[in-house]
């Protein structure tokens, strides 16, 4: 008889069980997991050869709430009455070395025990926005909206560049040739800025006070809010109360500040001229705007000088122009992706 694990009404086949299984439907289920720091998103996804057919809804558990990433599986597992015996997991932070530790959580993953921890026979354990790329990659048509550029998909082949602010600045590219693609994370959130006006000077010459060198993820990210925010009350003489970046947030979109709504505007220029920069410095024929700080400020993109920044780039004005530009609208590209990463290396 073939070994399963069974808890209530689940079964899930797993050795050669699940491989003469895989062989007839071509189609396996297995667990995809998006680690943050404050938050673990969960999901069932339906994968087949190299791609996700679909995936299912997600559960989010609060990292605060469970002692380890084990305890938290366990409550997953609970839940679902049973898990298969493979897993995808992207998680916020670098996927190499013997321990891993997350910043804002007390969890720590050791991937050389995650299937003896997990009671898993095959897993794959990815970057969040190296996930986010895959994503990109397979994700339906109907999940990218356009920001600026032509109207039309995202090219088949060439270089796609990712930008993704949130927390930090995430940077990707994905080659694409026809059906096949590769996806590339890197670390482009830690280049130089490059201001191009008198408040982009104002801005670098308050963070140079705290840091000997600015990078691009100092003002293009959440947290980069409050000094693009502190630095335009500071032009305007104005003496405001600190606020933290989520309140800065907060009340620029919910139209209850209007500095912090001019600080959005700002925040949209140089997020402009980054991912015009970055699509330069890859090659690109297309680039996506992804990152759930991205979906907040969809509207604002639109409306800012967000395309007329990326585009503003000399002798490659036209060039920058024949980009079709998107937002991912995807409502969890992070298990997504990260199923889609486990489909691409077990094909």
């Amino acid at each position: 008889m073939p070994c399963c694990i069974a808890a209530g009404h689940a079964t899930f086949p797993h050795g050669k069980a699940a491989t003469e299984r895989r062989g007839r439907d071509m189609s396996e289920t297995i667990v995809t997991v998006d680690i943050g720091g404050t938050h673990a998103r969960f999901a069932m996804a339906e994968i087949a050869g190299g791609r996700v057919l679909s995936l299912g809804e997600a559960t989010t558990l609060h990292t605060k709430d469970h002692a380890s990433f084990q305890t938290a599986w366990e409550d997953f597992a609970e839940r679902q009455g049973g898990l298969p015996r493979a897993v995808a997991i992207a998680i916020a932070g670098p996927t190499r070395g013997e321990i891993i530790r997350f910043t804002n959580n007390p969890w720590i993953i050791r991937p050389a025990l995650i299937g003896e921890k997990l009671g898993v026979d095959r897993h794959v354990l990815v970057n969040d926005f190296e996930a986010v790329g895959h994503a990109v990659a397979q994700a339906d048509a109907s999940f990218f909206e356009r920001l600026t550029g032509p109207d039309e998909p995202l090219p088949e082949t060439g270089t796609i560049s990712v930008i993704g602010p949130g927390t930090g600045l995430g940077v990707a590219h994905i080659w694409r040739d026809g059906a096949d693609y590769r996806v590339q994370a890197t670390e482009g959130g830690h280049i130089d800025f490059a201001p191009l006006d008198s408040i982009e000077d104002a801005i670098l010459a308050r963070l140079r006070k705290r840091h000997r060198r600015v990078s691009i993820e100092r003002i293009v990210s959440g947290p980069g809010i409050v000094d693009i925010y502190e630095t335009l009350a500071g032009l305007e003489g104005r003496a405001v109360t600190p606020l933290d970046d989520k309140a800065i947030w907060t009340a620029a979109l919910g139209g209850q500040d209007s500095l912090a709504a001019a600080a959005v505007d700002r925040f949209c220029l140089s997020l402009g001229s980054v991912a015009g920069d970055l699509a330069l410095a890859q090659g690109a024929s297309g680039v996506v705007i992804a990152g759930g700080l991205g979906l907040r400020i969809r509207d604002s993109l639109v409306r800012s000088g967000f395309p007329e920044r990326f585009i503003e780039k000399g002798r490659f004005e036209g060039f920058m122009a024949a980009l079709p530009v998107k937002l991912i609208t995807h409502p969890q590209p992070g298990l997504f992706g990260a199923a889609a990463a486990f489909a691409r290396q077990y094909v």
